[in-house]
């Protein structure tokens, strides 16, 4: 039987999480500037593609099923590609070119002008990551970064950088979690009512 009470790191644990989580409200304006690239890119017809590495990869492809799936109500899909989910595809790019290059060569397939890539990374600096801003901008796609409280070198390369306000890694990712599920409902709202 364990023998120790972990009530304290609980709360702790707890609070680093809500101070976070209030400290977002500071960042609407920049979810508000998402939002109005997403719709905007939609209603031209273009989509999102979506990428991160590890945890992030996870909310990238959440992301994707929010957006091509549903979020709240039952709807048309929108055009959303997580490029975290072939293993097949990625493991051969990993092996053949670089794992740097895992995401940018399905960027460089994928993406076309007026397409937005959202590039999640915890540090902002993940070699795949950076790779895949440098592609898509050079295809003249809006880039969004989701990063934590420095932005790392990709916010130098996205066009808008979600910036959650810490430097630990868990804290982060459920900031980037809470605003993925603000711009769905956004998003979703906006087209369906």
């Amino acid at each position: 039987m364990v023998n120790k009470n972990f009530v304290r790191p609980i709360d702790q644990l707890i609070e680093e999480h809500i101070t976070t989580i209030k400290r977002i409200k500071a960042l609407r304006s920049t979810i508000n500037q998402i939002a109005r690239i997403i719709i905007s890119a939609y209603q031209h017809g273009k989509k999102i593609l979506v990428c991160g590495n590890g945890g992030s990869a996870a909310d990238a492809q959440h992301l994707a099923a929010e957006l091509l799936g549903r979020f709240e109500k039952n709807r048309p899909p929108l055009p959303c590609l997580a490029l975290t989910t072939n293993t097949s595809l990625l493991t051969a790019i990993a092996n053949d070119f670089s794992f740097a290059d895992v995401f940018r060569q399905q960027v460089q397939a994928w993406g076309k002008e007026g397409d937005v890539l959202i590039v999640i990374s915890t540090s902002g600096n993940s070699a795949n990551i950076l790779q895949a801003a440098k592609i898509a901008r050079k295809q003249k796609m809006t880039v969004v970064g989701f990063t934590g409280k420095t932005g790392g070198r990709l916010s130098s390369l996205a066009d808008v950088c979600l910036k959650i306000p810490s430097r630990i890694t868990a804290r982060i990712q459920e900031g980037h979690l809470l605003a993925i599920h603000i711009l769905s409902r956004l998003v979703e709202e906006y087209f369906f009512g």
